[in-house]
């Protein structure tokens, strides 16, 4: 472990947050065993200034025309946050937070909080984007990568440890087209594998279930969640306050008397 990260501990849930690599969750925990892919890339980072692709890295506001960094090219992709150092304002045994301000390649000056909070059956995290000058769209959310196989990440292995399987019930799916962008189309969802945008109107409720072993729900008051589970190793539950794109088609507006704020509470019981 590194020596500015921040691990929270309650009951026998245990995360670890690394502040100065996207202040993301490098490690979570329970009964000692691993739920999300390790490496510098993966765990569990917030996606903030915005969050999938921005078509070509470009978006707009008003008259005035904003270029990004072509990070997955054609698209800029996740935001500035996971590549940024974070500062660690406060953390408790359970309880941490989080600041960095917004620079380029970002046009806008801000600052981004993020909240840790674990309980014993849950963790809650929350994002906000503040400014005290101009306004400026925005999005956030968050990109886990739990893995599809508990005990992965030791090497082990065993007959009782099934694949995660993935229970949501969408209103809707975002029609997906060539470029990995939402047409603007929606669909009825399609069975997976996804890569893909779907619309939960009530709020986000996916359950991920490791038959025999553990189920835990990620809900957020948000309406967006992009589901990934082509990889072998990991599968993607993302809450976001905007589909991809949004900076373009469903812009959040941030402004001095009216931030940006978003929250994902994982519930999890042991089977």
């Amino acid at each position: 472990m590194r020596s500015d990260d921040i691990t929270l501990t309650a009951g026998d849930a245990e995360v670890t947050v690394r502040p100065d690599n996207g202040c993301r969750l490098a490690s979570f925990r329970l009964e000692g065993t691993e739920l999300l892919r390790q490496g510098d890339r993966y765990g569990c980072f917030p996606m903030v200034p915005w969050c999938g692709r921005t078509r070509n890295g470009r978006f707009g506001d008003g008259a005035q025309t904003h270029q990004l960094p072509l990070n997955s090219p054609p698209h800029a992709i996740h935001g500035t946050g996971r590549d940024t150092a974070w500062h660690t304002a406060r953390a408790t045994a359970d309880e941490a937070v989080f600041t960095y301000d917004l620079a380029e390649p970002w046009p806008y000056t801000g600052r981004v909080t993020q909240r840790v909070q674990l309980a014993p059956d849950s963790l809650t995290l929350t994002l906000a984007v503040e400014t005290y000058d101009s306004s400026f769209p925005a999005q956030a959310g968050w990109h886990p990568w739990f893995l599809r196989t508990l005990d992965q990440a030791s090497g082990a292995s065993g007959a009782s440890d099934a694949g995660v399987r993935i229970d949501f019930s969408p209103a809707w799916q975002e029609l997906r087209g060539a470029d990995q962008l939402p047409t603007g189309e929606r669909i009825e969802p399609k069975p997976g594998p996804w890569d893909d945008c779907f619309g939960m109107p009530d709020g986000v409720d996916v359950t991920l279930t490791w038959p025999g072993r553990l189920q835990l729900t990620v809900a957020s008051r948000e309406q967006w969640v992009v589901v990934y589970d082509e990889q072998e190793v990991a599968v993607c539950v993302e809450p976001q306050t905007g589909p991809p794109n949004g900076l373009n088609t469903e812009p959040r507006l941030v402004t001095p008397i009216d931030p940006l704020e978003t929250t994902a509470t994982w519930t999890w019981r042991h089977l």
